[in-house]
């Protein structure tokens, strides 16, 4: 095997096959889990443990994520409702009309994440309107994480079985 070949396989734009596709795949969703409304989850555990400072950081911090993420719905909500809507509609005909497998892997991203946005911002409106602090909120935010981390256990399970049929496809029809 030549350089040329290496280097064509690192960028192959055949996702599911593509080990770079899943290394994505798993850093976007412990991402995902790991930050959540922008808060490090960390902060829920040490917020219960230790109190004082690092319960008023940890309130703090969901205050000001929650107020951004609210503001930023508030004022553009409706246009980034339109273009994402736009986007991913554009992205299900690209993936499943005409058969893009790099359209199929990002909506398979995508799709689910404007989930866990939506999921985002209603946890923070339940937050900042009920004015929450202490144990409800700290049990608002494992909730949250947890709502996000079974949306992203099924996003992965859907992805494998769409990608090992699309690699059962191509390796069974020569696609």
């Amino acid at each position: 095997m030549d350089w040329h070949q290496t280097v064509y396989e690192l960028i192959d734009f055949r996702s599911f096959s593509n080990l770079w596709f899943w290394i994505g795949l798993a850093v976007l969703w412990s991402t995902a889990s790991h930050w959540v409304i922008g808060v490090p989850f960390d902060m829920v555990a040490r917020a219960a443990r230790q109190g004082g400072q690092a319960e008023q950081d940890f309130e703090s911090l969901v205050r000001i994520n929650c107020n951004r993420i609210l503001f930023i719905t508030e004022e553009a909500g409706l246009i980034m409702a339109a273009i994402g809507s736009f986007l991913l509609s554009t992205l299900a005909v690209l993936a499943f009309v005409f058969d893009i497998e790099l359209a199929q892997a990002i909506f398979l991203m995508a799709a689910p994440m404007t989930l866990v946005w939506g999921l985002s911002i209603r946890t923070a409106r339940k937050i900042t309107g009920n004015q929450l602090t202490d144990e409800p909120l700290r049990k608002a935010m494992t909730r949250h994480r947890l709502i996000v981390q079974a949306i992203g256990m099924v996003s992965i399970f859907v992805t494998a079985l769409w990608g090992m049929f699309q690699n059962l496809s191509a390796g069974v029809f020569g696609g």
